[in-house]
């Protein structure tokens, strides 16, 4: 609440109902949009170890050595579901794919939660309009 004075007479401005709605649905979409990031940057270290294992690469390669450590305790919880398969140099880690799964439908639960306790109506959306 803001309050002007004029020397005898106080009048108080009350934010409108639209502005508080916005904000709360721009904080909500900026948590929606770190769910997904957040994802985005879990799924492409998986995705390099994947690539990275399936080519057969030098893990004493700083950068292998490197994704292979940052993606360990990512893939950890899913090594013993499925085998790995080892074709020469070339490893298939079922597991990388179960965990790259497991953690899509983990954020897309959360996404999803969102958008149940807070869900944007049509109401929402004229209020926030300022055509």
């Amino acid at each position: 609440m803001n309050e002007v004075t004029h020397e005898e007479t106080t009048v108080t401005r009350e934010q409108p109902t639209s502005n508080r709605v916005y904000q709360k649905k721009k904080g909500i979409f900026r948590a929606d949009q770190v769910i997904w990031y957040i994802l985005a940057i879990v799924e492409i270290i998986l995705a390099f170890r994947f690539v990275l294992k399936l080519l057969g690469a030098n893990s004493i390669s700083p950068f292998v050595s490197f994704i292979y450590s940052i993606s360990a305790p990512l893939v950890y919880p899913f090594s013993t579901v499925l085998g790995t398969n080892v074709f020469g140099n070339s490893v298939f880690e079922w597991s990388v794919l179960v965990a790259a799964l497991v953690y899509f439908v983990i954020a897309y639960i959360l996404s999803y939660l969102l958008e149940i306790i807070y869900p944007v109506t049509p109401r929402d959306l004229e209020a926030t309009s300022y055509s």
